[in-house]
């Protein structure tokens, strides 16, 4: 096979990188939040309740902006019942997920957890704008984020929360589009409702960002008309249109489920396509950014066959959904699309990877024992880490495949940050399942002398996963024969791999 090849320069640019492209997702959905952030009884729990050994693997991870309380959830929420004394919190039933929601955990808990986490995580809360509206919203922003001599920030206070939550960041519903969704909305509807909540936040507060519902997914017939529709509303008094989309092998078609990140860049690339036509037809001087905040490979088709067999009489608390187990193959898929975020960093400033814990996530946890590291953790991490900077522009001219959904693709899919100290990563992924991809990258005008770590996910066995038994199965491995001379960078890419290579 021969080589797989990019340029770097310096000169060459697509960004800087947002913190908050690392975010995460924390909803009120299966064990995310009971046992999973918050069990009271664990032998890890420290004096609020929450999981030690999880808030640990969190930090380790390096997510930034974590959304809550949903997703499908918060369009069911009533924020009132998650604050003041636990004891005194209603029991409601949870339409999204068939659940029974206690409030145990609230919003000043979330907030807590936050601060616990440390100072990288930030809030990002979310408004339920599906059977409610502006009132409750500015209800929520006053409580939440006025200092005191008001009736709702001085009910935070007297419920031990002294100081203000200081939430910035808000979302404006959740998939209004989606007929699933409690209260759907027209894209009018929804258009018209999220512009006066917008404006009566502003109110409070001119310097909140808010972000609109999008489409949930690039497949909805109502996309793109959706977004110009909402836009056309609510266009200067939001700053961010958000994304959702999910990944899987559909029919066991594995070539098109590597080459997911295809999709995933045509729908950022129509979005912003259609956002600044909008833009352009409003003659504004604005732009819109992204907010990607949901984003995941999930084997949805699972849980749609497992969803039709629950009892809908019952009502649980916290029952295990959700809880898929990530392959080799499904890491190497979610460091894909890792990368196209990256690619796209001039306009997505928001990501939130969903969810945070045991729903489709990257830490896994038993009640009363341990919590571990899936697949999907260590390219997230790794990301996190070193990919702070500014994104070089890497155009590849690579082998291809061919794959049914997206015709000819790129074996290569990379992406390479220069750091503030003048280091650099590159980010690459092999597509090929059975063959290693040489690879070659001229270096220009950067001053780089060395390989300082060339790590890689891959095993021999594409379906090898980490587990309660054996939670370690699955980690990065050195890779050795990476070499940079002469300003070229040479280095062999395993078969189904995810690759981070380190230079300076």
């Amino acid at each position: 096979m021969h080589p797989a090849r990019f340029t770097l320069d310096p000169a060459f640019t697509i960004g800087t990188v947002n913190p908050r492209l690392f975010g995460s997702f924390v909803e009120h959905l299966g064990r995310c939040v009971y046992t999973g952030i918050y069990e009271p009884d664990h032998p890890s729990a420290d004096e609020a309740g929450l999981r030690t050994d999880v808030l640990e693997l969190v930090r380790e991870l390096g997510a930034t902006a974590i959304r809550y309380p949903g997703g499908n959830f918060v369009s069911g929420y009533k924020w009132e019942d998650s604050v003041g004394p636990v004891e005194d919190r209603p029991r409601r039933l949870d339409l999204a997920w068939h659940s029974t929601e206690t409030n145990r955990f609230g919003l000043s808990e979330y907030i807590a957890f936050l601060r616990k986490i440390g100072p990288q995580a930030e809030p990002m809360m979310a408004v339920n704008l599906g059977t409610r509206g502006v009132a409750e919203a500015l209800e929520l922003q006053e409580y939440a984020n006025h200092p005191s001599g008001t009736a709702l920030s001085d009910l935070r206070v007297a419920h031990g929360d002294k100081e203000p939550f200081g939430i910035k960041l808000w979302c404006l519903g959740n998939e209004m589009d989606g007929p699933w969704q409690t209260g759907h909305k027209t894209a009018e509807e929804y258009g018209r409702i999220a512009a006066e909540t917008a404006r009566a936040m502003r109110q409070i507060d001119p310097s909140v960002e808010l972000v609109a519902c999008g489409s949930s997914s690039q497949s909805m017939p109502t996309f793109a008309a959706w977004e110009a529709t909402v836009l056309q509303e609510a266009y200067e008094l939001v700053d961010h249109i958000s994304l959702h989309a999910y990944y899987e092998p559909i029919d066991g078609d594995l070539d098109s489920f590597l080459a997911s990140a295809v999709d995933m860049e045509s729908f950022i690339e129509n979005v912003v396509a259609t956002a600044d036509h909008v833009g352009a037809r409003l003659k504004s001087k604005k732009k819109i950014n992204l907010s990607f905040d949901e984003w995941n490979v999930w084997y949805l088709s699972r849980w749609e066959e497992y969803a039709k067999t629950i009892d809908k009489t019952g009502w649980p608390e916290a029952p295990r959904l959700l809880e898929d187990n990530y392959s080799v193959m499904d890491a190497v898929v979610f460091g894909s699309l890792l990368i196209a975020l990256l690619r796209h960093a001039d306009r997505v400033t928001v990501a939130c990877l969903a969810q945070l814990v045991n729903v489709i996530a990257p830490i896994m946890t038993e009640p009363g024992g341990p919590a571990w590291r899936q697949t999907t953790f260590f390219p997230f991490a790794q990301a996190s880490r070193h990919g702070r900077g500014e994104v070089l522009d890497v155009r590849v001219d690579s082998p291809t495949y061919e794959t049914r959904k997206y015709g000819e693709t790129d074996l290569l899919h990379a992406t390479a940050v220069r750091a503030e100290d003048g280091t650099v990563t590159v980010f690459a992924v092999n597509r090929s399942r059975t063959e290693p991809l040489p690879l070659e990258v001229a270096l220009n005008g950067l001053d780089l002398t060395s390989v300082t770590e060339h790590s890689a996910l891959a095993d021999a066995d594409p379906d090898a996963r980490n587990t309660l038994d054996d939670p370690e199965r699955v980690t990065p491995h050195p890779v050795e024969g990476t070499a940079l001379r002469d300003g070229t960078l040479t280095a062999v890419l395993e078969p189904l791999s995810w690759n981070v290579i380190r230079l300076a």
